[in-house]
């Protein structure tokens, strides 16, 4: 027993490294500055992510880092997935890239909101609940052009379409799964903190704005 047990704590520790040190790549402020766009993090709100990227004014570099930062969220949940043969330990392995993402080590610890790599995750743990959370958020930043409140109503929504949603319409979400929405979206609402406070007080930008 006590070797089954080290061995699942050293699984759970290699799955959780190996997340981590994929989700910390900081994809946004490696693509512009090789395109010579800048440091992303002194540009717009300093963030890391495609929508600030896109204030560059380079759409292709926004969609790139759109692409690879959900990338990461999927791969390194797919990668723990095929190893391990276990969706616990590949709730892990992605959980650990979204805080890759938000707190990466090479930058010291100041990362991105998560949101792309959030939808990535989603879609590789569980593509009917990727989709529906990413329709949430192009709704919702259809009718606002805000990208934050997207975000946050696919954060909101997302664990109660785990839970409930989709499981009444016959299409079960695994608990491993629905934890890992519940803590990825609690960690986007606090990673969105001083955007919930423009929304308040209506100075959140729009979508293709630029800030100097």
């Amino acid at each position: 027993m006590q070797d089954l047990a080290a061995l699942a704590y050293v699984t759970l520790g290699l799955a959780a490294l190996g997340g981590y040190l994929l989700g910390s790549i900081p994809f946004g402020v490696v693509l512009t500055r090789l395109a010579g766009a800048g440091d992303v993090r002194q540009i717009g709100s300093g963030n890391i992510g495609a929508t600030n990227v896109l204030r560059t004014g380079r759409k292709d570099l926004a969609l790139a880092t759109l692409l690879l930062d959900a990338g990461k969220g999927a791969a390194a949940l797919l990668i723990a997935r095929a190893l391990f043969d276990n969706e616990a330990v590949a709730a892990v392995a992605g959980g650990f890239a979204f805080l890759g993402h938000l707190f990466p080590v090479w930058l010291g610890f100041k990362g991105g909101k998560g949101v792309a790599t959030f939808f990535g995750l989603l879609l590789a743990a569980a593509w009917p609940l990727g989709l529906v959370a990413g329709a949430t958020w192009l709704l919702t930043v259809a009718v606002t052009r805000i990208s934050s409140t997207g975000a946050l109503a696919a954060a909101a929504l997302t664990p109660v379409y785990a839970a409930w949603a989709l499981p009444a319409l016959g299409v079960p979400v695994s608990p491993s799964v629905l934890v890992l929405s519940i803590l990825t979206g609690v960690l986007i609402y606090i990673r969105h903190r001083e955007n919930i406070a423009r929304l308040m007080a209506g100075g959140e930008p729009r979508i293709g704005a630029r800030k100097a």
